[in-house]
């Protein structure tokens, strides 16, 4: 079986980080994806997709991914229910992301590594990767 889904969108807020009782990092947000094709005259449409992160993806998201900034995430669709304060029974379906990347380009993120509020990361092995800026483990900053 296979459950992969690949997505590239933009934040449609700030990423919320929040913890769990055992202490593990949740970080969830929304990206809006157009939609590939649109009718002649219309307005390009978008659907709007939920997405949360875990451990330390959860804290780079947190910490690096912005409102408004195009982000790619690779994960796994996931449906989830739970009961509500009033008893009601509620449902989603929500993208649990594996790996996640910075999507805009370089004209767009000015320094062209597209990494905002930290002096600290190296940005020396960053490269263009067809939008994508990929980054060798021992450069991440966790």
């Amino acid at each position: 079986m296979l459950n992969k889904a690949m997505f590239i969108g933009r934040l449609t807020a700030d990423p919320e980080m929040r913890h769990t009782t055992t202490g593990k990092s949740v970080c969830s947000f929304r990206i809006a994806v157009k939609r590939r094709f649109a009718r002649e005259g219309d307005e390009q449409q978008a659907d709007f997709f939920p997405v949360v992160a875990w451990e330390k993806t959860a804290e780079f998201c947190n910490n690096y991914f912005k409102k408004g900034q195009q982000v790619g995430i690779v994960g796994r669709i996931q449906n989830r229910t739970w009961d509500d304060p009033e008893g009601n029974r509620r449902y989603i379906t929500e993208i649990v992301a594996e790996e996640v990347y910075f999507a805009d380009s370089k004209s767009s993120s000015g320094s062209g590594n597209n990494i905002t509020g930290n002096d600290n990361f190296d940005t020396s092995n960053v490269q263009d990767s067809g939008g994508f800026y990929l980054a060798e483990d021992d450069d991440l900053p966790f």
